[in-house]
């Protein structure tokens, strides 16, 4: 897909907005697909008229995920805080004049949610998020759904989105051997789950390995 296209349809989503009524974007796919990057692409490309939330951010630190027995699983639905992820949705749908709003980020360096890294102004008109849980339909999940005003779903080749995903866990300090364990246990796991809210999307963008969006140092 001409990615013009789909930054003309942000701008649009973003000039639709009214001072005391944001407007959201949520993008969405499986683990690999690329949506983090195509986010920060359109945040860029809006230049000052977009702000990037991802929901990344309510990951459950390493210390409840030990406590609860999830460490295995980091990733799956239920090692995030769905519902402070959609009370921090709500609270930017309606910005408060002179008042920013400071969102938590995801720090893969260290594998931790870090609070209060992501300043947003109050007269910014899009939010920009991005995860892999934005279209589930089972509660609190659900809650996301109805505080986004269209979701984009990201879609790429499973052999090159593999590749992808290892290759991003070894960048981050994962064992070669370690990284491909834990994509095709873990990753792949919540990748068909997240498949399956596919049909709810808004748009769906299917990326070929060529077209893809590439981190810069993946």
């Amino acid at each position: 897909m001409d990615p013009r296209h789909l930054f003309s349809r942000a701008r649009r989503l973003a000039e639709s907005a009214t001072p005391a009524r944001r407007r959201l974007l949520g993008i969405t796919g499986p683990p690999g697909a690329g949506k983090s990057t195509l986010a920060a692409h359109v945040v860029a490309e809006l230049a000052g008229q977009a702000a990037l939330v991802p929901m990344d951010g309510f990951h459950l630190a390493e210390a409840e995920l030990r406590r609860l027995g999830r460490t295995d699983r980091k990733g799956a639905p239920d090692t995030f805080d769905p519902a402070g992820y959609a009370a921090l949705l709500a609270r930017l749908r309606a910005p408060e004049p002179d008042s920013a709003v400071y969102a938590p980020a995801f720090d893969r360096r260290i594998e931790e949610p870090v609070a209060g890294s992501i300043p947003v102004a109050p007269h910014i008109p899009l939010i920009v998020t991005e995860g892999n849980y934005l279209l589930l339909d089972s509660a609190p999940w659900s809650r996301v759904r109805a505080l986004l005003d269209e979701v984009w779903y990201v879609d790429l080749d499973t052999p090159e989105r593999i590749r992808r995903l290892v290759d991003r866990h070894e960048h981050f300090g994962r064992p070669r051997a370690d990284a491909e364990r834990f994509v095709h246990s873990s990753d792949e796991a919540n990748a068909r789950v997240v498949a399956a809210t596919r049909d709810r999307a808004d748009l769906v963008i299917t990326f070929t390995p060529e077209e893809a969006p590439t981190p810069a140092g993946s």
